[in-house]
């Protein structure tokens, strides 16, 4: 596994959240999904989100990553408030801020390895000339050990090379905060732990700060912090390496 050297020192948290509530339902069918979640989490830093099925994981990622909005609270993206009435402004901060990777790849089948990854590029407006952008995603391939298979359509790649190709995907507009939601959980023990290890370097290696929910145990072990949820609140949290700055509230 990777070794952590990131210091964290004066650091500011790059993704916080403060008092962050969620229901689904109306009425007597009322759930409070989260209940007044506060974290910081900072640059350089890998951390896991474990619990049971419904304590909240899931809904927690993607309120942080912008995919679903609490009822009430704020989130603080780079020093940047964001409320429940931010709509104008979370598409842009999603798309120019935040990498995701999900469980299923989600990759176009008939695309690329060199096309899936360009994909987030085109999306933005200052996106940039065909051959720039090409040469960004063959850089960002070569990150992830798959440059000499840039050209091999997804559905030629084995799964977890179509799950390296994703986090690759996820990098493709330098975001500063990579968001995970079970990334090994369709690989062998093999692929996992590949997977998990390139997840690992490329958070030292380029000082993000990335936010893993699992229920690989050996996954959450080798994240620096760790949160354990229940019944939509975090009941503890267990940091494994010294990060003084690193809380949960």
């Amino acid at each position: 596994m990777a070794t952590r050297s990131t210091n964290l020192e004066n650091m500011s948290p790059s993704l916080a959240c403060e008092n962050l509530n969620r229901y689904l339902g109306e009425g007597d069918q009322r759930v409070h999904v989260l209940r007044s979640i506060s974290l910081e989490l900072f640059p350089g830093t890998m951390y896991s989100i474990v619990g049971a099925s419904g304590s909240g994981k899931s809904t927690l990622l993607y309120l942080l990553g912008l995919l679903d909005k609490a009822d009430s609270g704020k989130i603080i993206i780079l020093d940047q408030v964001i409320t429940p009435d931010d709509d104008d402004r979370r598409t842009a901060l999603r798309n120019r801020h935040i990498g995701f990777v999900y469980q299923f790849h989600y990759l176009l089948r008939e695309f690329s390895a060199l096309e899936n990854v360009m994909l987030p590029m085109l999306r933005l407006e200052e996106s940039g000339p065909r051959p720039d952008l090409e040469k960004r995603a063959l850089e960002l391939l070569d990150a992830v050990g798959l440059a000499h298979k840039a050209h091999r359509r997804a559905h030629q790649l084995s799964g977890g090379e179509q799950q390296r190709v994703a986090i690759a995907r996820a990098l493709a507009n330098s975001p500063s905060i990579l968001l995970a939601d079970e990334p090994t959980g369709n690989l062998d023990s093999s692929n996992s732990e590949r997977v998990f290890d390139l997840l690992l370097k490329l958070t030292r290696e380029r000082a993000l700060t990335s936010l893993v929910v699992t229920h690989n145990p050996t996954v959450a072990e080798e994240c620096d912090v760790t949160f354990t949820m229940c019944d939509g609140a975090i009941v503890h949290t267990c940091s494994r390496r010294d990060n003084r700055r690193i809380n949960a509230k």
